[in-house]
């Protein structure tokens, strides 16, 4: 598919938004009506059934501004920036989703929120809460608390994991220039633009170094792009590189404007899947009898009311076996933990928030976190 068609397939979509875009170079204040402009295409995008994620720098451009700081300003004067800066935005996100009746959320994300396992499964409940909500997450990082040791350090690595936590199948990254190209064509006029990118080669990557001069207030650049797509390609999820240096950039893609597309070789289910199934070590087990067993095979969740014996020490979101017989059928991510399924086990769904003390999932693996032995 071209870069307009996938746009136009996406289901869930993850749209980049960086600083030199949301914050106006004179005023140093927010780009309100570029921002109003992007809620059109973003309302437009809803209206065809799509989710729609924004990840949005801007909060320590803004607060510096505020605040008078330079751009070398110390760490923590960046971080009082951002708890400056951080309102401002949200002010402005509200402003031009309002003009479309659109509810923005704010989610402050540090790294650890996307690397540690349960905090992991948290900010994803979230994100899937605000959407059926028919909210629009608009994703910062939480520079007012991260350190160096634990920021992202750019948002376009941090957009990519909000599209891996979210299991989105396009991350668009709105740019200075309308996608990559063999060089930098501000400086090279025989550079030639890439319209589709297959696979991250070496060959690609050495393109990007030195491609985009850092714009006046942000901190990415066009590697940083194409680091944020192979973690997003990595999860099954598309990325496409936009120009936003135009009033309706989603829009304009959709219509075949100049971008460059980079393919996932699986769906998002698929690839998440794969790294169930191979990239973790199962903390402990759940057997189960025939009749869950035969519900499995059926391609339904694993009810704790199937589950006969637990067996090892895990968390909620930590990996298990599933066993009948003795013998390993699958491996899935666990709905509870271990002292928590071992008070649930053989109960039925209705019964498990009574026993548990809150309202959880009702099952003991969702059909989306279970991998089935061949």
């Amino acid at each position: 598919m071209t870069a307009a068609e996938t746009l136009r397939h996406a289901r869930r979509v993850v749209v980049k938004v960086g600083s030199s875009l949301v914050v106006d170079d004179q005023s140093k204040g927010p780009a309100l009506s570029w921002l109003t402009g992007l809620a059109e295409d973003i309302a437009l995008l809803r209206a065809g059934n799509r989710s729609v994620i924004v990840v949005s720098s801007g909060a320590v451009a803004l607060g510096r501004g505020r605040l008078g700081l330079e751009r070398n300003a110390r760490l923590d004067e960046k971080q009082a920036a951002a708890a400056v800066g951080q309102s401002l935005l949200m002010q402005a996100w509200e402003s031009a989703l309002a003009s479309r009746d659109m509810t923005p959320a704010q989610v402050l994300l540090t790294r650890d929120d996307t690397e540690r396992r349960r905090r992991w499964l948290n900010a994803r409940a979230t994100l899937e809460a605000l959407l059926k909500l028919g909210v629009v997450p608009v994703v910062n990082e939480n520079d007012t608390v991260a350190t160096e040791e634990i920021r992202y350090g750019d948002n376009d690595r941090l957009a990519a994991r909000t599209a891996q936590l979210a299991r989105a199948d396009l991350l668009i990254l709105l740019s200075d220039v309308d996608g990559l190209y063999t060089a930098d064509p501000r400086r090279d006029p025989d550079a030639r633009h890439i319209d589709r990118i297959e696979a991250l080669t070496p060959e690609i990557l050495a393109m990007a170094g030195g491609a985009n001069a850092q714009a006046s207030v942000g901190t990415g650049g066009m590697t940083t792009k194409l680091e944020a797509a192979r973690i997003a390609r990595s999860a099954g999820c598309a990325t496409l590189i936009v120009s936003g240096l135009v009033p309706r950039p989603l829009f304009a893609a959709s219509q075949g404007a100049r971008a460059t597309l980079i393919t996932a070789p699986a769906s998002p289910l698929q690839a998440y899947k794969a790294w169930i199934a191979g990239s973790l070590e199962p903390a402990g087990l759940l057997e189960v009898d025939a009749g869950a067993a035969e519900a499995l095979a059926g391609g339904r969740s694993l009810l704790a009311s199937g589950v006969r014996r637990i067996e090892g020490r895990f968390d909620r979101g930590d990996s298990v076996r599933v066993l009948i017989d003795g013998t390993a059928v699958g491996v899935g991510l666990a709905a509870y933990s271990a002292d928590e399924m071992a008070l649930i086990l053989g109960r039925h769904s209705g019964e498990i928030e009574a026993i548990v003390g809150y309202k959880g999932p009702g099952v003991a693996i969702h059909r989306d976190d279970l991998v089935l032995t061949p």
